[in-house]
């Protein structure tokens, strides 16, 4: 395999999957495996930058947030601030094994966390239509009071009760883009844009302010690896590789496909927004922007699909 520069996206629940109790040690035993198979990848001569999800990571805290409130008074971080502290929490663990996995290799390469910002649109449609939801469920009476005393949007959760729902506008710039590309260049493997990034306004005179909402973290992964110069994109989420028909008996695993088949595939209804939807749109952009090419797969199976023995390659053209 020819040299290459990666950017390597992980999913929130390839960090903590959901049949885990999602304590730091189950947290940092995942994490663990899946840094041996990136520093392999490292000792190969390739450049990586690694991105991941925060998904219920940052739902804790926002718990914890609302605890502290509760029981002492003390008064809540603002979302954004939240996302902030998750990328630092995570950024650590991930930079912590990593160096780890480079010294068990014998390797010289520094690793480094960088706290991330993305540039949103205030003026982004998802604004006036929070979707995303977060944090605890709430009764009705909970809601209704937590709404009042914060000003939060909420809503009715599948039946399963009220949450808070945030806007998730569109990625429209990494701050902190250049820094990263030339910590990258420096043969930095560099830990960014977790949770998708901070999401920042412009607030005059060219300066930025954080604002509360949730930034897709394949959009953001895919923006960066434009911005960084990759050649592929690395999405790690669930399951090992992207099915048609899922869930349904006519389901069939994608080993390999192109852009034509995923968007056909896509106009068909096969990618639902809440799951494997965000990752195909990310995919597509990055191939339309002149990656080389994008493989989807599980934490197990990374270093694998890379290679091109599991997981789904997609290019351009087949």
């Amino acid at each position: 395999m020819s040299v290459r520069r990666f950017v390597i996206a992980l999913g929130g629940n390839a960090i903590v999957p959901l049949d885990t109790s999602g304590t730091y040690l189950d947290q940092y035993q995942i994490t663990k495996t899946t840094m041996n198979q990136v520093a392999e990848l490292t000792g190969m001569g390739h450049r990586v930058v690694l991105t991941h999800g925060n998904g219920p990571v940052v739902g804790n805290i926002f718990l914890r947030n609302e605890a502290g409130f509760a029981t002492y008074g003390i008064p809540p971080m603002p979302l954004f601030v939240c996302g902030a502290d998750s990328q630092g929490g995570l950024g650590y663990m991930i930079q912590q094994n990593l160096q780890n996995a480079m010294t068990v290799l014998g390797l010289d390469v520094p690793v480094a966390a960088v706290v991330t910002q993305v540039l949103v649109d205030r003026e982004d449609p998802a604004f006036a239509n929070p979707t995303k939801p977060i944090g605890p469920y709430y009764d009705r009476e909970q809601a209704e009071r937590v709404a009042q005393e914060f000003g939060w949007v909420v809503r009715e959760d599948a039946g399963r009760g009220w949450r808070r729902v945030v806007p998730s506008p569109r990625p429209q710039r990494v701050m902190e883009a250049g820094v990263i590309r030339a910590m990258l260049e420096a043969g930095v493997l560099v830990v960014a844009c977790g949770g998708g990034g901070v999401p920042v306004v412009p607030c005059g005179g060219g300066r930025i302010e954080g604002i509360d909402a949730v930034i897709d973290k394949d959009l953001a992964s895919e923006l960066l690896a434009e911005l960084v110069g990759a050649d592929t994109l690395v999405i790690v989420t669930q399951v090992e590789k992207v099915y048609s028909g899922f869930g349904t008996p006519a389901q069939a695993a994608l080993d390999l496909a192109d852009a034509a088949e995923l968007r056909r595939l896509q106009a068909a209804g096969e990618f639902p927004a809440g799951s494997m939807g965000p990752k195909i749109e990310a995919a597509l952009a990055f191939l339309d922007a002149g990656g080389r090419e994008v493989v989807i797969t599980d934490p197990e199976h990374l270093l694998a699909a890379v290679r091109g023995e599991a997981g789904t390659r997609i290019v351009a053209e087949l």
